[in-house]
């Protein structure tokens, strides 16, 4: 596929035409004006050093210059390429609870809004770290794999929803596990590996603690992120309140002493939300002070650039427009290479 970035300028090529035509009337002129003083052959002999020839090549040789010069402004581009480079950096798994209890109220919209609105905000503010998503309620999903394409990570996070797990629940062992499976395989290290759990600690199906023992081991540090309140608030869906068996209103709270004791033990850290901060902003900074890895990261460029060929050649034949003189060379004007002896 072929482009011009910047086809706005291909405009200028009209003042192409328009220099040939300034050249013709003004070497027309000069022959007027020749034509004065006697026959143009005659005049020829007596002006051995004036080459009309070498003033039309230098102006053949400007115009290219110049038209080369203008497609080089329009920015040609060809096809597409990936682009592979090496940076310093952490691989970061976000596992983001997407149960009926992130429906709960107590933070506006409610818990799931909020969260998804911090995380668009976080991959803003990437740099040279991977991200990948991992979304769970009663089965995890990964939602996004292990990327550096931040773009593709925010519209990926626009799309978290309870209805994309149909497994009901709160497996955050699961969740973790799977986050841990989700790492690339491009290193060996694992210091630059981290986990951020977004959850309101309500978990009912499986052993966390252990998974998170598991990540110990393997060096991941989990950071562990609180939403919700202790007091906890009802969960509407549909305009109606869900109500446990007994036809009592459910009521979600944060559960804090799980989530600080997964932090703890993977040497993490653990950030209660408020309603002003999610507590995302205090996570990155922890993790920004951690020993990072190189990464490999795959960059795709729609289309790859051309002009500087053309500028290149624009700046020669200008540079040889500027050798060429108008008129021959009285020193050299009697040697004729091709002259029988």
């Amino acid at each position: 596929m072929f482009r011009f970035a910047n086809p706005q300028y291909l405009w200028l090529l009209l003042a192409v035409p328009a220099l040939v035509a300034l050249y013709a009337l003004a070497a027309r002129g000069r022959r007027k004006r020749l034509a004065r003083f006697g026959h143009p052959g005659i005049l020829e002999e007596l002006m051995p050093e004036v080459s009309t020839g070498r003033v039309a090549f230098k102006f053949i040789l400007f115009c290219i210059a110049v038209t080369l010069l203008v497609l080089a402004a329009a920015r040609p581009q060809f096809g597409s390429k990936l682009r592979e480079e090496k940076a310093q950096g952490i691989e970061m798994m976000l596992t983001i609870d997407v149960s009926n209890s992130m429906l709960a109220e107590d933070f506006q919209p409610n818990r799931l809004e909020r969260t998804k609105y911090a995380i668009g905000k976080l991959f803003e503010g990437l740099q040279q770290d991977r991200v990948g998503l991992v979304v769970f309620a009663g089965e995890p999903k990964v939602q996004l794999p292990i990327t550096s394409d931040y773009r593709m990570a925010r519209a990926f996070a626009r799309r978290i929803d309870p209805s994309l797990v149909s497994v009901q629940g709160t497996a955050i062992g699961k969740a973790l596990e799977q986050a841990l499976l989700s790492f690339s395989g491009d290193t060996e290290e694992s210091h630059g590996r981290v986990i951020i759990l977004i959850t309101d600690g309500e978990n009912h199906d499986d052993d966390a603690i252990a998974v998170a023992e598991r990540a110990a081991q393997m060096g991941v540090k989990i950071f562990t992120i609180g939403i919700g309140t202790p007091e906890g608030a009802p969960i509407q869906i549909g305009g109606e309140f869900i109500k446990d068996e007994t036809g009592e209103m459910v009521v979600s709270k944060l559960n804090e002493e799980m989530l600080a004791k997964i932090a703890d033990i993977t040497g993490g850290a653990y950030v209660r939300s408020s309603k002003q901060s999610i507590g995302l902003d205090e996570i990155v900074k922890a993790i920004n002070e951690m020993e990072q890895t190189e990464l490999s990261m795959v960059r795709f460029e729609e289309f790859n650039e051309q002009y500087q060929y053309l500028l290149i050649a624009a700046l020669v034949l200008l540079l040889l427009e500027f050798l060429v003189l108008d008129r021959r060379n009285p020193l050299l004007a009697h040697l004729n290479i091709f002259r029988e002896k």
